[in-house]
């Protein structure tokens, strides 16, 4: 979910995305290409299906390139079936209107045991809430008070004191926007919205852990972001600390899926896919520790006071309905 920039991943890496077809997959698929996989999945989401990967015979079988979440969305909407990844990790709402839009994905050809029903060509690998992030030394310093709600961050008080995530970047602000605009409706999200952004100052980030990073060096004493970051910031000791808004803990899915390339779909593809579901969920769990699939439980320690769900389906549409709030309440 963060607005990021392509991953170097090596001079070995880019010589064989610029020459593709002579990198061969390895021993277990003698003459296949590469898998190409585009994500807009955070660090630690990328390190936990490259493992799975990596420890059950696929290393050196794939290439991983990341993007922020507007761009990967981009390119889904505009390229369809013609997009170079064979593979890909997405917001789901985006993979749901690009399958609308393009029909561009395979249906899953493995089980996808989820809690709740998920369309044919996704299976979810993380679920990703919005929290109120603090940083506890500069809260002390400022004399601050703690914030228990989204509105509170428009008390002049907290003026050059908060940073947020612009949603035309980050999917991570369509958490706070959908907070505000189930608690308030739609007028009363875009006049909370100005209040945080007046408060904000230069600090709306195009980077969804834009915040949380500036709470960590002490620029800002209050930021929005994703909540599993803050909870393991603090359990690593720093001086973070984070509230459950009482407007709700919004959340979003990442799901993956597998291009319909046809008679050149590479067949690794969809064993790739398999194996990210069904060996990187308990490394997953441990950063993103939503339950998505049976069987799984979460560390009670680890969930919200408040877990919400939005009153309409999450679309596109919607997602770019928010956007022009946003905009608006920047005015």
């Amino acid at each position: 979910m963060k607005g990021k920039k392509v991953i170097a991943l090596g001079l070995s890496a880019a010589l064989c995305l610029s020459t593709l077809a002579a990198c061969g997959a390895g021993s277990g698929a003698s003459g296949s290409e590469q898998v190409v996989i585009y994500s807009n999945a955070d660090e630690e989401a990328v390190a936990a299906m490259q493992n799975a990967l990596d420890n059950n015979g696929y290393k050196g079988q794939y290439i991983f390139q990341t993007y922020g979440t507007s761009e990967l969305g981009g390119k889904l909407m505009a390229e369809g079936t013609n997009l170079e990844a064979d593979l890909v990790t997405m917001s789901t709402f985006y993979l749901q209107s690009a399958q609308d839009q393009n029909q561009m994905f395979l249906p899953l050809t493995f089980e996808v045991n989820t809690l709740t029903e998920v369309p044919d060509y996704t299976a979810p690998i993380t679920s990703q809430e919005g929290a109120i992030i603090l940083n506890t030394e500069l809260m002390q310093s400022e004399g601050l008070p703690t914030p228990t709600s989204l509105k509170d961050l428009t008390d002049p008080v907290y003026a050059g004191q908060v940073a947020v995530t612009d949603i035309q970047s980050s999917s991570t602000a369509w958490l706070l926007i959908q907070a505000l605009v189930n608690a308030y409706g739609e007028d009363g999200a875009q006049e909370v919205l100005s209040g945080i952004y007046d408060n904000c100052g230069a600090h709306i980030e195009t980077s969804g852990s834009g915040p949380l990073k500036l709470c960590r060096a002490g620029e800002v004493a209050i930021g929005f972001g994703l909540r599993h970051q803050a909870v393991a910031d603090k359990a690593e000791g720093m001086p973070i600390d984070y509230v459950d808004p009482e407007e709700g803990n919004f959340s979003l899915t990442e799901s993956i899926a597998v291009l319909d390339k046809g008679d050149k779909t590479n067949p690794l593809t969809m064993e790739m896919a398999q194996c990210i579901i069904e060996n990187g969920r308990e490394e997953l769990l441990k950063t993103y520790p939503n339950p998505l699939y049976e069987g799984e439980t979460a560390d009670p320690a680890n969930q919200s006071a408040h877990p919400s769900v939005f009153s309409e389906p999450l679309t596109l549409d919607l997602f770019q309905a928010h956007q022009q709030l946003s905009e608006a309440a920047k005015g």
